[in-house]
């Protein structure tokens, strides 16, 4: 694996640490999965090593179809890794846990339920609705829905379905958010604003974010961390540190400086 030298911050590193919160600490050691097909095993991720401390904002690059998405599962514990370890906080990942919440690229909303229910289905499951409905408000209030908590899902934007999906996740003070290119299907202006919303709630809620996106710019723009995959089975190549400050501004040169080794690093810098 080839670590890159990290940009140099003019500004205090603390600077990019988001505020004080509980978050997890993810290991991955060894982790190589494979699914059984007819034609025989297939072969997703290879001897991946990784770990993201507490607080950190890391995200994966990488080819469609190379196990990106694979590794966000095994991590949410939606199924078993074929072989390796994968502990939060030390404890081995065997099934989902509300402090590791998924956010897809779809919002998923039961289209039946009010924003405020589809929000509140996580204390739902908990048992907790009675005694901590009022953390579905005030989550409502962090991503701006406050007065769209009695409208159905029909009647929201993409990028406001999207904050009712991160509130959905948020309410349940997550030790880790899994995001799965949360913003991969809204309009570009749209995209950019929910970037800024994002880094944001990290920073206040201080919980470890893990992200896949095929967009350099928004894991540059949003990450501490990139992580570079090669294409199937997936192994890590690269990985550079973002020492930047936060809020980062999109035209930074260093950042664009930073782009186009990613880009080298994946085979297309001759194009820019």
């Amino acid at each position: 694996m080839v670590t890159v030298a990290e940009i140099p911050e003019a500004e205090n590193a603390s600077a990019q640490q988001p505020a004080s919160g509980v978050a997890s600490r993810i290991h991955i050691e060894n982790l190589s999965h494979w699914f059984e097909t007819p034609a025989g095993p297939l072969h997703v991720l290879d001897e991946v090593n990784l770990d993201i401390a507490s607080g950190e904002f890391v995200a994966l690059l990488g080819a469609s179809g190379c196990g990106k998405s694979t590794l966000l599962r095994l991590v949410a514990g939606l199924e078993p890794a074929t072989t390796g370890t994968l502990t939060q906080d030390g404890r081995p990942i065997t099934r989902p846990d509300p402090s590791r919440i998924v956010v897809f690229q779809d919002p998923t909303l039961f289209p039946w339920r009010t924003v405020r229910d589809n929000v509140a289905l996580g204390l739902e499951a908990q048992g907790i609705l009675r005694q901590e409905g009022a953390r579905i408000d005030a989550t409502l209030k962090k991503v701006g829905l406050q007065d769209f908590s009695r409208a159905y899902p029909h009647q929201l934007s993409g990028g406001m379905a999207q904050r009712a999906a991160l509130a959905r996740a948020l309410v349940n003070n997550p030790k880790l958010l899994i995001l799965d290119e949360p913003l991969g299907k809204l309009d570009s202006l749209t995209r950019l604003e929910m970037q800024s919303e994002l880094v944001a709630l990290w920073r206040k809620n201080g919980f470890s974010a893990l992200l896949v996106t095929h967009d350099i710019e928004e894991a540059l723009f949003l990450a501490q961390r990139v992580i570079i995959f090669s294409p199937r089975p997936a192994r890590i190549v690269a990985e550079f540190k973002v020492d930047r400050s936060y809020p980062r501004h999109r035209g930074d040169s260093m950042l664009a400086d930073l782009r186009h080794e990613i880009l080298n690093c994946m085979g297309l810098g001759t194009s820019w």
